[in-house]
């Protein structure tokens, strides 16, 4: 798998108001979201990358993904603006199963402002169904969620558990579009970064969207 950076300037792509990203937090938590994934690795596989330069994710340049090695049912992490991003190739099955979730969820149509752009006030929260990009920090305190992706009931999961993301440090929940659990800790879903895909549809650039233009 390969990733490719852009020097591009992206000043101003992210509300000042979003949750904190302590760079410490963030490595400590990253590792323990890689160990949490090992137990379900066979039936998803998980790929972290880390390719962009400490000058480029000091300065915010947007990341570019290449999606054709991305299968679906794998997940990816790459480091933007010094945060953990997830680009997730969801499966046919996932995308289907998501409306189930709505009566479970806290935002299910993500109307609390801040952390959905108007291009995923959808029900995947995305651009394109199959593709789902998410910051990974929790919205309670900021700490890195874990993947669980098997279905059914769980340790701290939830008997009807369709798949989704659990928080390890106070137990709060989202769903495969990144959206809230209710009665959790977490406040708000996921936060969708600024990104947008290139005309052939092969590659993802994180950093960049209608209001934040290369």
């Amino acid at each position: 798998m390969s990733q490719d950076k852009t020097q591009l300037d992206d000043a101003g792509a992210v509300d000042p108001n979003l949750p904190p990203d302590p760079s410490r937090r963030f490595w400590v938590a990253s590792a323990c979201a890689v160990g949490g994934v090992a137990g379900v690795a066979t039936a998803v596989p998980f790929v972290t990358s880390f390719a962009p330069s400490e000058r480029a994710k000091a300065a915010g340049a947007p990341v570019e993904v290449d999606l054709t090695s991305l299968a679906p049912g794998e997940i990816r992490t790459v480091a933007w603006r010094g945060k953990p991003v997830w680009i997730m190739h969801r499966t046919p099955e996932q995308i289907k199963d998501l409306p189930k979730n709505d009566p479970l969820l806290a935002d299910p149509h993500s109307d609390r402002p801040g952390f959905t752009p108007p291009f995923a006030k959808n029900e995947y929260r995305s651009r394109k169904p199959e593709y789902l990009v998410l910051v990974a920090i929790c919205t309670h305190l900021g700490c890195v969620p874990t993947p669980h992706f098997e279905v059914g009931a769980q340790p701290g999961l939830p008997a009807s558990w369709e798949g989704g993301f659990l928080c390890p440090c106070h137990g709060s929940t989202y769903d495969l579009s990144g959206r809230v659990f209710k009665n959790v800790p977490a406040p708000d879903n996921l936060e969708v970064p600024p990104y947008a895909f290139s005309a052939d549809g092969t590659k993802l650039t994180i950093g960049i969207d209608e209001t934040n233009k290369a």
